[in-house]
C-alpha cells in the first residue's frame, strides 16, 4: 500500500474515533441533563402541588364562582353572567366600602411613607445605642394581627384609653376615637403607624448604600442639609421609596383585621373596608358568588394601581447604572 492509501486511513480512523468521541460525550450530556431535569421537577413538586392546590385552584374557583350564585349549600351554582359585577355597582354598602377604603389609602400610605423615611433619617445617625434604638422601633412590626387591634382599642377607648388621658392633660379636648364617624377611619390610620419599622428597614437599608463621596462633593459646593437631601438623598433612595409606595397601596386596600375586631364596619358603615365587607358576603351572608366578585374587582383596582405607579415610576425614580 502507498504512503498516501496509509495515511488515507489513519483520518479516517482518526474521524471514526472523533465521531465515536463526541458521540459518548452527547450522549453523557443527554443523560446528566435528563437527570438535571428529573432532580428539578422532583425538587419543585412539593411547591407546585401547594401552588396548585392552595393558590393557583383557588384563585381558578373564585373566578369561576363569580358569575354563579353560589351560597356554599349543597345545591350547585347557577351561571348568572355578570349579574354579580353589575349587581355589586347599584349596591351603596359596596360603593361606601369602596370609598371608605380609598379614603384610608390615601392617608396612611403617604403618612407611612414621610413617618417611616424620617425615622430611617433619624436612626442613620450615629449616636450611643443605635441598635437598641433601631430594634424598639422595628419591633411593633412583629407583632400584628388581633392583639395590636386589642390594645389599640384600649389605648383609643373614650372613657379609659390613655389618649384621651393625655388630651385631658394637655387641656385639650378628648375624642370618641373608633366610636365617631369623623373620627374612626383617621384613627386606624394613627393605629397603622404601629408598622412603620417595616418600610423604615428598607429605607434604612438604602440611605447607607449612598456613596459618601456624593454629600462632601455637594458640601464643597456649598450645598446645605436641605439641598443635599433633595438632590442626592431622595433620587438615591427612589427605588425604595416606588417599592415601600406599591406594596403600601397594596396592603392599604386589604386592610381587613383592624376593622373586624375594633369596629365590625360601624358606626354606621363608616369602618366598612373592602375586604370587610367582602367577608361579610362570603361567611355571614354566604353570597360565595357575590364576594367572589369582588375579590376580582379588588384585584383589577390593585393591578391598575400598580401598573400606573410602575409606569409613573419611569420617569421619577433612578436607578445607578
Amino acid at each position: 500500500m502507498s504512503t498516501s492509501g496509509i495515511q488515507a486511513v489513519d483520518v479516517d480512523s482518526g474521524q471514526a474515533t472523533s465521531a465515536q468521541k463526541q458521540s459518548k460525550r452527547r450522549s453523557y450530556k443527554s443523560k446528566l441533563e435528563a437527570r438535571e431535569a428529573r432532580s428539578f421537577w422532583l425538587l419543585i413538586s412539593p411547591w407546585l402541588i401547594g401552588f396548585l392546590f392552595f393558590t393557583g385552584g383557588p384563585v381558578l374557583a373564585s373566578f369561576i364562582l363569580s358569575f354563579t350564585d353560589y351560597t356554599g349549600t349543597s345545591s350547585a351554582p347557577n351561571f348568572i353572567g355578570l349579574q354579580n359585577y353589575t349587581s355589586l355597582f347599584a349596591d351603596s354598602i359596596f360603593l361606601k366600602s369602596l370609598a371608605v377604603t380609598v379614603y384610608y389609602v390615601v392617608l396612611s400610605v403617604p403618612l407611612a411613607l414621610v413617618g417611616s423615611l424620617f425615622l430611617a433619617i433619624l436612626l442613620n445617625q450615629r449616636v450611643r445605642f443605635l441598635g437598641v434604638f433601631r430594634t424598639i422601633y422595628y419591633m411593633p412590626t412583629v407583632i400584628a394581627g388581633v392583639a395590636v387591634s386589642l390594645l389599640w382599642q384600649w389605648i383609643f377607648n373614650p372613657d379609659l384609653g390613655i389618649a384621651n388621658y393625655i388630651l385631658n392633660s394637655l387641656h385639650l379636648p378628648s375624642s370618641l376615637w373608633f366610636q365617631d364617624e369623623s373620627s374612626v377611619i383617621p384613627s386606624f390610620v394613627l393605629m397603622s403607624l404601629w408598622g412603620l419599622g417595616g418600610p423604615m428597614i428598607v429605607f434604612l437599608a438604602s440611605l447607607q448604600n449612598i456613596p459618601s463621596d456624593l454629600y462632601e462633593a455637594a458640601s464643597l459646593d456649598g450645598a446645605n442639609n436641605w439641598h443635599r437631601f433633595r438632590s442626592i438623598t431622595l433620587p438615591m433612595i427612589s427605588p425604595a421609596i416606588l417599592l415601600n409606595l406599591v406594596t403600601g397601596v397594596i396592603g392599604a386596600f386589604q386592610v381587613f383585621v383592624q376593622g373586624y375586631v375594633i369596629t365590625q364596619g360601624g358606626p354606621n358603615f363608616a369602618s366598612e373596608f373592602y375586604v370587610l365587607y367582602l367577608f361579610n358576603n362570603a361567611f355571614q351572608y354566604f353570597k360565595f358568588g357575590y364576594a367572589a366578585s369582588q375579590a376580582w374587582i379588588l384585584f383589577v383596582i390593585i393591578f391598575a394601581l400598580t401598573v400606573a405607579l410602575l409606569q409613573i415610576s419611569r420617569r421619577l425614580v433612578y436607578y445607578e447604572a
